[in-house]
């Protein structure tokens, strides 16, 4: 048997760790390239023919890869075989949790949607029946999908994560059921389960499949019923000592009635920007569709802040004059993060961001030339409202891939 020797930090690796190496780069080519040959898998790799026969046997026995086709039909002599990923031997749940509504999606492992689902919750209804209805949620969208099991499932919630427990930090806002939810699943389906704010699962998928795709680094602004934002620096979601970096709807900014406190952000950016002031503002402006009231915390749907905005851009010169203030107290929040962590790229996300589309994102970043000088592009969000969602299977599929293929 041929093996390869690698160098790692200065040493000369394993071959049983060299083994390791090779298969997880295989992996990682035969995810993001597709279904190759062993003579492709040879080119890309530089390992040598014997190594490769070796790992694609190898990989072959642990049932994450197989022979998919052939290739070189054109040409005289044996065909080369094609060698692909099983899709179907792993699979992850995302799960989105709001205060009305609960949302799964489950996916292969290549990322690909197998099954979703959805469940409305009743604000009052009693917190154990809604913990029981979820899981049953996750269960049936499991069983559709053909999942004997769930390697992971990731949870977005509204609120705190604690970054040396992994658990959502109690809070007098959020349903009891959120925290007991987590619990449940990992009891109830055997499943390793990641639980992380829901503005960072927004920026993970802006980040993987989004608008921000060419950036390393920079903030998402989620702008809806609640206010928050989420840091990426090289790459690297930040959390903050106990998980709440973003926490901007608490930022003292002028032009609001008062200053926050520890127990609400009325006064700070909240105040200006989210989801019943955008509706004020409106009906300050005359704005129909402004009237109505704001659907439930968090909510993706169609809302009243969102009616105002869509009316804004229908109604000409009347409309802009709304858009311009809206996009001046957007941008004392996003002049304060560049002031602090200079991101290059702010992303509007929410209900808010993504109704006002690129010519909200403009108009912000034109108040954020005048009031910084720190060069900032401001995009408008494009995953819409499956984004946390989304960014939950992402979640999930890294730490099952990480596992799975070997972690890097």
């Amino acid at each position: 048997m041929t093996s390869t020797s690698v160098s790692v930090a200065g040493r000369t690796a394993s071959p049983s760790t060299a083994r390791a190496i090779n298969d997880r780069l295989a992996l990682q080519l035969l995810k993001d390239e597709g279904p190759l040959t062993a003579g492709q898998l040879k080119s890309l790799t530089g390992l040598s023919r014997p190594t490769i026969a070796d790992l694609v046997e190898r990989l072959r026995q642990t049932g994450l890869v197989a022979v998919v086709g052939e290739a070189g039909a054109e040409r005289r002599g044996p065909n080369a075989r094609v060698y692909g990923i099983v899709a179907d031997s792993a699979h992850v749940a995302g799960v989105d949790v709001r205060t009305d509504s609960v949302a799964v999606c489950v996916a292969d492992l290549l990322g690909r949607t197998k099954a979703e689902e959805s469940l409305p919750v009743a604000p009052d209804g009693d917190p154990a029946h809604t913990v029981a209805a979820a899981v049953a949620l996750v269960e049936r969208a499991a069983e559709r999908a053909g999942a004997a099991r769930l390697h992971h499932i990731g949870i977005g919630v509204p609120g705190l994560i604690d970054p040396a427990t992994g658990e959502l930090n109690s809070t007098g806002g959020l349903p009891s059921w959120h925290r007991e939810l987590a619990t449940a699943l990992h009891r109830d389906l055997a499943a390793p389960v990641l639980l992380e704010n829901e503005v960072n699962l927004a920026a993970v998928a802006e980040q993987r499949m989004g608008t921000a795709r060419d950036r390393d680094t920079f903030v998402l602004l989620w702008l809806g019923h609640g206010i928050g934002a989420a840091v990426v620096l090289d790459r690297v979601l930040r959390r903050g000592a106990s998980g709440g970096t973003g926490e901007i709807g608490f930022l003292p900014v002028p032009g609001t009635s008062g200053l926050p406190s520890a127990t609400g952000c009325d006064g700070g950016f909240h105040s200006l920007v989210s989801s019943g002031a955008v509706c004020e503002l409106a009906q300050e402006h005359g704005l129909e569709g402004a009237a109505g009231g704001e659907r439930g915390a968090g909510t993706e749907g169609s809302g009243a802040a969102e009616a105002a905005i869509r009316a804004a851009l229908d109604a000409g010169e009347r409309g802009e004059a709304f858009l311009d203030t809206l996009a001046a107290r957007i941008a004392l929040g996003v002049a304060a993060i560049c002031a602090v962590l200079d991101p290059g790229c702010a992303v509007l996300g929410g209900e808010v961001g993504r109704a006002g589309g690129e010519g909200l994102a403009r108009r912000v970043e034109g108040h954020v030339a005048r009031l910084s000088p720190l060069r900032t592009r401001v995009r408008a969000g494009v995953v819409g409202g499956g984004g946390v969602l989304r960014g939950a299977v992402l979640t999930a599929l890294d730490a099952a891939q990480n596992e799975l293929f070997g972690a890097p």
